[in-house]
């Protein structure tokens, strides 16, 4: 007979879990608590959907820290070079831009998604939106839907239901109680890739708020990090200080604050910078000094000023300061406002399919796994990997079975 398969979740993993296993011949149903699917994937999209990374895999995969070896594996299955082929299979070409990162021609996501749904449909997969998993009873999955409650008894599940960020938009880690009490061990939530608070002064806040500081190279403890960061009312953000999140988040966790320090000017050495400020000022006020010997511009020099005390005199003094400005960073933004979370189900307890070892048939990807990584493409690839692995591990289970 004709297995049955029900995903629930309907962003990026949950949805390419169900691509592999209709591919295979499974029978596919796809259940979204929201009125429509991708919600989070076409948000992601708005300012140009990042598909993935060109950087080479052992860099890649680095990107992963503590869940690199997992994820690694994910990638073998499903690779950037994967990605990209599976992008243009659906009309959709791509390109690398300057950074690194891939990006479809479109720029957006609702072509790419539009296309992989008309896949989808070509395969039979059925989706249900307003679908909600409210738990499981009498070895039955229950839901929650428009026409009252439906109790489904799938042959195998995966579940894609994401993580805890953003949850307006689905993903709300409600999740977490019913599968801890079926003996999973899940790590609390924690805000990825999300700004930091710094106490501005209010005339700083006032002035620059909005505005970037580019290019920078940011520090946190040993690791160094060159992009970009926005100024906002409450502190920082932007992908360079997303990269930078884990380390700052527990830095905060356990200190109640983190160390970060900016380089204004990393094109610059130290000795060729006070070189340049070594030139005679003249008539110039500071801040016009500053902007064109130093090359700063008007929200790097207010972020000098906010530095206690005066600037440093000597040229050699105010480079150094130039390229080491210390800000302490004194709380981390909310869940509601990070891009990704990280903790979810340990992957201590998944095998190599992602199968829950306290679950026999019911399988993991996306989000929910306790795993986290930057901007810049990363995200989205071990998730729509991890629901190749998830689709893998399900055929392997079934045939065994």
């Amino acid at each position: 007979m004709r297995k049955t398969v029900h995903v629930i979740g309907a962003g990026p993993a949950g949805l390419m879990a169900a691509e592999r296993l209709a591919r295979a011949g499974a029978a596919v149903v796809v259940h979204e608590a929201m009125p429509s699917v991708g919600r989070k994937f076409l948000m992601a999209g708005r300012g140009g959907l990042n598909l993935t990374h060109s950087e080479p895999m052992a860099g890649f995969v680095s990107r992963y820290g503590a869940a690199a070896e997992s994820v690694g594996r994910w990638l073998e299955a499903f690779s950037p070079t994967h990605l990209t082929g599976w992008s243009e299979g659906l009309g959709q070409t791509t390109f690398t831009g300057s950074s690194g990162r891939v990006f479809p021609r479109a720029m957006k996501a609702s072509p790419l998604l539009r296309a992989w749904l008309g896949r989808l449909g070509e395969l039979g997969v059925e989706v249900r939106t307003r679908s909600r998993w409210v738990g499981r009873r009498d070895g039955g999955w229950v839901f929650e839907t428009p026409d009252g409650e439906r109790v489904e008894r799938p042959d195998a599940v995966v579940l894609a239901l994401g993580g805890a960020s953003w949850p307006r938009l689905g993903s709300d880690g409600a999740w977490r109680a019913w599968l801890e009490a079926d003996g999973v061990a899940v790590e609390p939530f924690r805000p990825a890739n999300v700004g930091f608070d710094v106490d501005w002064s209010p005339v700083f806040a006032d002035r620059f708020a909005g505005q970037p500081l580019k290019p920078v190279a940011l520090t946190h403890a040993d690791r160094t990090v060159r992009g970009e960061a926005m100024v906002t009312r409450y502190g920082l953000e932007g992908g360079a200080i997303y990269a930078l999140s884990a380390g700052l988040r527990e830095a905060i966790d356990r200190d109640g604050t983190a160390s970060l320090t900016i380089d204004l000017r990393p094109d610059l050495s130290v000795e060729a910078l006070a070189g340049r400020l070594a030139k005679p000022r003249g008539k110039d006020s500071a801040t016009n000094w500053l902007r064109k010997a130093g090359g700063l511009s008007p929200v790097a020099v207010g972020l000098l000023r906010e530095i206690p005390g005066e600037l440093p005199a000597g040229a050699d003094k105010l480079a150094k300061r130039i390229k080491a400005v210390r800000l302490s960073l004194t709380g981390v933004q909310g869940l509601e406002r990070a891009i990704s979370s990280a903790g979810g189900v340990r992957l201590d307890q998944v095998d190599a399919g992602l199968m829950l070892t306290a679950l026999p048939g019911v399988f993991v990807a996306g989000e929910m796994l306790d795993w986290e990584a930057p901007t810049g493409g990363y995200l989205l690839q071990a998730s729509m990997a991890s629901g190749v692995v998830a689709a893998d591990g399900v055929l392997r289970w079934l045939e065994a079975g």
